[in-house]
């Protein structure tokens, strides 16, 4: 079954509520606007319920088949947030928020879940219960851990859900999957080093944190390359270098450092949480310094269940064609959140030849509205097949 007749005849209106949202952009949670848009289009669209203020601003609509034999209920969830950057794209819809940007395609995966939801409330072609989920705050707010522990699973009685990103790179309306270990953990971490500050010109009258600092930067490094077994991912990186003083002729007297720690496997992560910790309280000491460590587990680990993966890749497969294998990504996705609650699948439609996700002239791409509606689509109608 290729690409579903009624979202090519949607595809216009479906792109003119994406090119609204991308003009329109809320970050983290304070999607108010998104939020009452999305909660007025499903009523438009008449479904059973719409409940708002889950997970703080998620919206949820629930669409019931012809029939409900099956008992089934199945999840789909679009994230609606957008990220703090300055749109550069000189699109005739670019942003109108000052440093606030669609930079990810949030805009585009929440209207193709709206597409598919009106589609699915016209059909009702299926034997059970759709739960569409719009989650605020995936960027960093952990939006979709609070939906969950607002109840919404338990609360809806979902039993499988599934969620999909587009991807730069990818060809436009294709699709990519892997079973398992997919999205990493995201941690973050902060250290300061305290020193004692004075006059550049007398070094040795201070006990330089700078100094101390860079042999952290650089023994941290060794996490990766000689700590971890070589065949696993573990990524450390060091974001940022800040001191407490701007004058060229003034040691300071702290420096703080940040950065992020991405792995794909429990024992890594409680790895480089050990070792940031040594190595940061260890050279520092050395130095005559002291460190102070704060280190914060964010998302953990996207893992796709292997029924529900090779499910979803049959679905995609029978609406482009083809399904490929994706390569494990060490960028961090809150969806991880509900796959800790429920079986289900991740997966990836193409964005074409297009500016990378987080990137200034980035864009979602509206050819691939079709192929995205019509997988949420036959998610439902495939899973739940009308008695």
């Amino acid at each position: 079954m290729p690409v579903k007749n009624r979202f090519a005849e949607l595809q216009s209106e479906i792109t003119d509520w994406r090119r609204d949202l991308h003009e329109n952009p809320e970050i983290l949670f304070e999607t108010h606007r998104t939020s009452a848009l999305v909660a007025e289009k499903l009523r438009e669209f008449g479904c059973d319920e719409v409940v708002t203020g889950i997970g703080r601003t998620g919206v949820v609509g629930v669409i019931k088949g012809k029939t409900d034999g099956s008992g089934k209920v199945i999840g789909l969830r679009a994230d609606m947030d957008a990220l703090p950057i300055l749109e550069d794209t000189g699109l005739d819809y670019a942003s109108k928020t000052p440093g606030a940007m669609h930079a990810c395609g949030h805009d585009g995966h929440t209207a193709m879940l709206l597409g598919a939801a009106k589609y699915l409330a016209e059909t009702r072609n299926f034997d059970g219960t759709a739960v569409v989920i719009f989650q605020p705050a995936e960027e960093g707010g952990g939006g979709g851990k609070e939906m969950c522990d607002d109840g919404m699973m338990a609360r809806w009685n979902i039993q499988e859900v599934y969620g999909m990103h587009n991807w730069p790179g990818l060809p436009t309306g294709s699709f990519s999957i892997r079973p398992g270990a997919f999205f990493a953990a995201t941690d973050v971490f902060e250290v300061t080093i305290e020193g004692k500050g004075g006059h550049a010109a007398k070094p040795h009258e201070t006990i330089d944190p700078t100094v101390a600092s860079a042999q952290i930067v650089t023994g941290l490094q060794t996490i990766a390359a000689r700590n971890a077994n070589p065949v696993t991912e573990i990524v450390v990186s060091v974001t940022s270098f800040e001191t407490s003083s701007k004058a060229f002729n003034v040691i300071p007297q702290r420096v703080t450092l940040r950065g992020t720690v991405r792995t794909l496997a429990p024992e890594n992560r409680d790895l480089a949480e050990t070792r940031i910790t040594e190595i940061c309280t260890g050279m520092a000491t050395a130095l005559g310094c002291v460190a102070t460590i704060d280190y914060t587990r964010n998302y953990p680990v996207m893992v796709n269940s292997e029924e529900q993966t090779e499910f979803a890749a049959e679905v995609a497969r029978a609406v482009s064609g083809d399904c490929a294998e994706a390569p494990l990504v060490m960028g961090g996705e809150d969806f991880a959140f509900m796959l800790e609650e429920r079986p289900g699948a991740y997966i990836l439609v193409g964005n074409g030849d297009t500016a990378a996700v987080h990137h200034p002239q980035y864009n979602f791409n509206d050819e691939a509205i079709p192929a995205g509606c019509s997988w949420w689509a036959e998610i439902v109608e495939r899973r739940m097949p009308a008695a």
